[in-house]
């Protein structure tokens, strides 16, 4: 049998990697590293959130900020041409 070196975000957590492997165990550093930096994107996204959103709570601040956070690369096409945003959605 051999020997495979699996990755995670320590952000994540092993527990938590460990409960969903399909989105949080990787077979290279680089895809842990990518992780990461979505993940930290997503906690400056949640201090945003929750300093201009009154009312917002903490489980909805994350669950938006992770969707921003995953998807920032059509966000930033988005701002160019805001349909962008649903024309996906529209395809599904």
């Amino acid at each position: 049998m051999g020997v495979k070196a699996l990755y995670y975000s320590e952000r994540d957590g092993l527990d938590m990697a460990l409960k969903n492997p399909d989105k949080m165990l990787f077979a290279s550093k680089a895809e842990a590293d990518a992780r990461d930096k979505v993940l930290e994107l997503s906690e400056e996204i949640i201090t945003f959130l929750q300093r201009k959103v009154g009312g917002l709570s903490e489980e909805l601040a994350e669950q938006c900020a992770l969707a921003i956070a995953e998807e920032k690369e059509l966000f930033t096409r988005a701002l160019k041409k805001p349909e962008l945003l649903n024309e996906a959605a529209e395809t599904e």
